[in-house]
């Protein structure tokens, strides 16, 4: 016996648009969590565009944890654990997303 994906040509497309959101959305939290644990300084320019981007992907996990508190404008290295969260989150929302699309879709022929 042998397996057959039998989805169909539309579904094959939206799991490559879901694979392909998801990498970018992980790839840009990644970034800002690594400029968090290096203390980057959110002036440069590339550093505040990931900031930006990626605020409103952290923003509904915000407070979920305790964060070091800051002075002043000292720029300091902090462990962003809502992004870290948000990884988590999109990753299994993704995860979801793509089972709920192979609902279905193998059948093995004999």
């Amino acid at each position: 016996a042998r397996v057959v994906d039998a989805r169909p040509a539309g579904n094959v497309v939206a799991a490559r648009v879901v694979y392909l959101i998801a990498g970018i959305i992980e790839a840009l939290l990644a970034l800002r969590l690594f400029f968090k644990l290096l203390g980057a300084n959110p002036g440069s320019g590339f550093v505040d565009f990931v900031y930006s981007l990626s605020a409103p992907l952290v923003a509904p996990f915000e407070g979920i944890f305790r964060s070091p508190s800051t002075q002043g404008n000292v720029v300091s290295a902090t462990f962003d654990l809502s992004a870290l969260v948000a990884m988590a989150v999109y990753a299994l929302l993704a995860w979801v997303i793509l089972r709920a699309l192979t609902i279905g879709s193998r059948r093995v022929v004999e």
